[in-house]
């Protein structure tokens, strides 16, 4: 073999060699080498706006009790003469007083407002208001089956009066309900001009005699 000829051989077996180093990588990557992740681009914003947050639900009204009464209880309507029984018992002879008591008889509550408007019999006029009346949202309430009371002075006998042997009761209402008048026997009792009065419904025998 001539010298030319030995070198072109060594030339060729090295640059296959240096073929096969240079390609020894890729291959070895194709074969499960280890392989460098390439960081992921930013995330594209969606094309739908982001829905709203739902409004709280509004808080429902705080329950009351029914003892002393509340504006929450709208459902509670003031007591009339065709919601409650009515009875008149002497109390005091001397100044001709009178317990006045309302009994609720339906089966629902009602509300005694203010004063008893009280007449009597055939004379002209109602009793004066005596005492200070709550507000009607703070009324007395009244269950079924519950009273209330009120205490009536004819006043004693001055000689310019008038004796009666009835009386007839409305409720106060604070409204133009027309009510159909409860009367109760009230013996010898003594009307004296300018000084019989009546106090508002309390729901105790004591206070309403007492105010």
């Amino acid at each position: 073999m001539s010298t030319v000829r030995r070198a072109a051989l060594v030339l060729t077996t090295l640059s296959a060699a240096l073929a096969l180093t240079a390609c020894g990588p890729a291959e070895d990557d194709a074969a499960g080498g280890t392989v460098t992740a390439t960081p992921a681009g930013p995330s594209t914003a969606s094309s739908e706006p982001p829905s709203k947050p739902s409004k709280p639900s509004k808080p429902s009204a705080p329950s009351t009790s029914s003892g002393g009464g509340s504006s929450a209880d709208y459902d509670v309507f003031p007591c009339s003469t065709f919601d409650v029984t009515f009875t008149a018992s002497l109390a005091e002879p001397t100044t001709s007083s009178y317990l006045l008591k309302v009994t609720n008889k339906g089966t629902k509550a009602c509300r005694a407002l203010g004063h008893p408007v009280v007449t009597f019999g055939d004379l002209d006029g109602a009793a004066t208001e005596r005492g200070a009346a709550p507000g009607i949202e703070d009324a007395l309430r009244l269950e079924p089956g519950e009273s209330a009371y009120a205490g009536l002075m004819g006043g004693a006998d001055d000689g310019k009066g008038r004796t009666v042997g009835s009386i007839a009761m409305t409720m106060n209402t604070e409204s133009d309900l027309e009510q159909t008048p409860l009367t109760a026997s009230t013996p010898n009792l003594y009307v004296a001009p300018d000084i019989n009065s009546v106090t508002p419904w309390v729901n105790n025998v004591e206070d309403a005699l007492s105010l």
